[in-house]
């Protein structure tokens, strides 16, 4: 059990931190919460002094000692005042008395993240080894989307229990291994072009985060991501179909594989050393087949263990394919998403799939990747109870 300092600043992701008290009171951790007046202007004091079961402090909470600070969310404004030093607010004298480990996790818009004045307090920060979690991407409260969410408590209440050593509170998923590939392979033409797709990557990173959440020793193959991987994960850069072929067969005995990534079927038979040059005759290309990994791995599966795999499809025939691929590549799931919608899927930060299984298939409508992954581990979780 640590004692934790729980800053919260004024911004509309407040709420989630009532979350994240809840869940480090849960963790066995003391609790002291400190408010900006802005997160007061969100969430009374008095509902973080009832989760975190305290009374209101006393006239010196920023002189309070404790094992770890953490700030969350950590707003632009007070991100600049802790890397400058001011202490006006009793939140900002706490940062300036503790001694000890920070840790904090920004909120705020997109544009606002990505000033040079953002980026250089955060990097005076990093130097003063202050941690920084975040912000994660997605939906923004304004309506716009980018890098400016914090991250989910969750992601925090594990990384508290990394820096004050005590273990995480057990997940669904603990003590269970999962393999997950994400992105898309790129399959060089020569030293510079390739040929590949779409895919950012996002669904897969999302997997590998829920899959952490839930207490998953989680490997993630990357396949040149266009998204930050998530923390707590190891990571293996498999930036070719063959790479992503190696590394996924090399650890085929995970308790559970879910190959998110979207794999080349098709590679140049003859890349060209170094840079073609451009001229005015016709470049044409031979491509061969890839290998077919997840065919590998249902081929090679051991008794207990989920497969899960994807199906990239459009057209009205879709799902009849995935339903299909499910049975020829010896996998327990398959999830279609329609690619043809350039709302979902490729690129996008949504998603809406169904997921097939031997007994039927499960709808899930639209709604951010974070939440579709929940929905595929969801039935993970139910296939492993099975075992």
């Amino acid at each position: 059990m640590a004692r934790i300092l729980l800053g919260v600043t004024g911004g509309i992701a407040a709420y989630k931190a009532c979350t994240l008290t809840r869940l480090l009171v849960r963790a066995g951790h003391d609790v002291l919460p400190v408010l900006t007046a802005g997160a007061e202007r969100f969430v009374a004091a008095e509902t973080f002094h009832a989760l975190a079961r305290k009374s209101p402090q006393g006239p010196y909470p920023h002189l309070e000692r404790a094992d770890l600070l953490v700030v969350a969310p950590l707003t632009a404004n007070t991100l600049a005042r802790l890397a400058h030093g001011l202490a006006d607010d009793v939140l900002t004298e706490a940062a300036l008395a503790h001694d000890g480990p920070l840790l904090v996790a920004p909120a705020m818009n997109v544009r606002m993240w990505q000033h040079p004045a953002t980026q250089a307090n955060v990097a005076l920060l990093r130097e003063r080894g202050v941690e920084i979690l975040g912000p994660a991407e997605g939906e923004l409260a304004e309506g716009e989307s980018g890098a400016g969410r914090m991250v989910e408590p969750e992601e925090i209440v594990a990384r508290v229990a990394e820096i004050v050593g005590a273990a995480a509170p057990p997940g669904p998923l603990a003590g269970r291994s999962l393999l997950v590939s994400a992105g898309g392979t790129r399959e060089p033409l020569d030293a510079v072009r390739y040929v590949g797709n779409r895919s950012s990557g996002r669904m897969g990173v999302a997997l590998a985060e829920e899959a952490r959440a839930r207490g998953a020793d989680v490997t993630l193959l990357a396949a040149n991501l266009a998204v930050p991987a998530p923390a707590g994960v190891t990571v293996v850069e498999t930036p070719t179909a063959a790479d992503l072929e190696r590394e996924a067969l090399a650890r085929g005995g995970s308790d559970v594989i879910v190959m998110a990534a979207a794999v080349a079927d098709y590679t140049p038979s003859q890349p060209v050393r170094g840079k073609r040059p451009k001229d005015a005759e016709p470049w044409t290309v031979a491509l061969e087949p890839t290998a077919d990994v997840l065919a590998a791995l249902g081929s090679a599966r051991r008794p207990g263990q989920v497969l899960v795999g994807f199906a990239a499809e459009g057209g009205e025939n879709g799902l009849d394919r995935a339903k299909a691929k499910r049975v020829a590549k010896k996998a327990d799931l398959v999830v279609y998403n329609d690619v043809s919608r350039g709302d979902i899927g490729f690129d996008a930060d949504e998603n809406e799939v169904v997921v097939v299984s031997q007994t039927g298939e499960r709808s899930v409508p639209k709604a951010p990747k974070r939440e579709i992954a929940a929905a595929i581990l969801d039935e993970v979780e139910r296939l492993l109870s099975k075992t």
